[in-house]
């Protein structure tokens, strides 16, 4: 307990960590909805490993010489811009391709997920400036988290969840039910826009503050289960970010109490949980299940 404690004392030294965690698992769930709805939850996997590939990207420009920002101490701002960069070209060329239905959607994602896996190690491998930090993302060290990113995350993910709060149904209509929106007349093209943009900024901010592996795991994970154990779209939406923030919260004090690294165990707790979820729902439904006739039948001629 003394630990939990100190964890909520507001003078806590990773104070900035565990309201970054709490964030991520508040927000990202109400995204990964979409990709559940969509059916495009490969994309969930692809674009986190994107947007660290233009992360790793960045800082071989800047170990190179390239600076396209003031540089002071870090280039987090030349990385910040590589990521939001590639990840809205991969999100968009991806959502124009399945639009003219070039190909399978499986087959591409597929090839961009590789494809950037593959280049963000190479970019890496040619970087000794950045290969420690790159790695630290990578692995989900949630440790050292600054000021001004704790409020660049706390501003862009509040922003994103009025917008989504604020447009809910429209994006909830275009993503469920495209041609019911089609004919209410809502200008689908345009929503499908402003999803994209919103889901392709929140995975930039993300991975740059907490790494791809953790923005994956809320994004997906949390709504996964609660689409499992829910009905209707408000309950869905509910259950979803209290899975997030109640594991994220969870998470965290496991990783203090016990010295362990806060991303996996953030998405270590979030597989248990949707384990539980799912042994609890096959009970449920054990219990639920009426015995055949011959069976009660037999018990009426005791």
């Amino acid at each position: 307990m003394e630990q939990l404690f100190e964890i909520l004392n507001p003078h806590f030294l990773l104070r900035n960590s565990f309201y970054v965690g709490l964030i991520v698992g508040f927000v990202c769930p109400q995204v990964g909805i979409f990709f559940v709805l969509r059916r495009m939850i490969l994309l969930g996997i692809a674009l986190p490993q994107v947007s660290n590939a233009g992360i790793a990207f960045a800082f071989l420009l800047h170990n190179m010489g390239v600076h396209f920002f003031y540089h002071v101490e870090s280039d987090a701002d030349m990385a910040l811009a590589g990521s939001v960069v590639f990840t809205l070209i991969a999100i968009f060329t991806l959502a124009i391709l399945e639009r003219k239905q070039k190909g399978f959607t499986e087959n591409r994602i597929g090839y961009t997920y590789a494809l950037a896996g593959a280049t963000s190690i190479i970019f890496i491998s040619w970087n000794p400036y950045g290969r420690s930090e790159l790695l630290s993302m990578l692995q989900g060290e949630i440790i050292a988290i600054p000021d001004l990113y704790f409020w660049l995350m706390l501003g862009i993910y509040g922003i994103i969840f009025i917008f989504l709060t604020g447009f809910h149904r429209n994006f909830i209509l275009v993503s469920y039910d495209r041609d019911m929106a089609i004919t209410m007349g809502k200008k689908v093209v345009l929503w499908d826009i402003l999803l994209f943009f919103i889901i392709g900024i929140l995975i930039s901010f993300g991975v740059m503050a907490v790494g791809p592996m953790v923005i994956f795991g809320f994004l997906l994970i949390p709504t996964i289960a609660a689409r499992m154990i829910t009905r209707g779209i408000l309950l869905f939406c509910i259950v979803s970010s209290a899975i997030g923030i109640v594991s994220a919260f969870l998470g965290f004090y496991l990783s203090y109490r016990f010295d362990l690294p806060t991303g996996p165990t953030d998405v270590a707790l979030l597989c248990i949980v949707f384990i539980l979820l799912y042994a609890g729902k096959l009970c449920f439904r054990l219990l639920r299940r009426k015995p055949p006739p011959s069976f009660t039948k037999g018990l009426s001629q005791r």
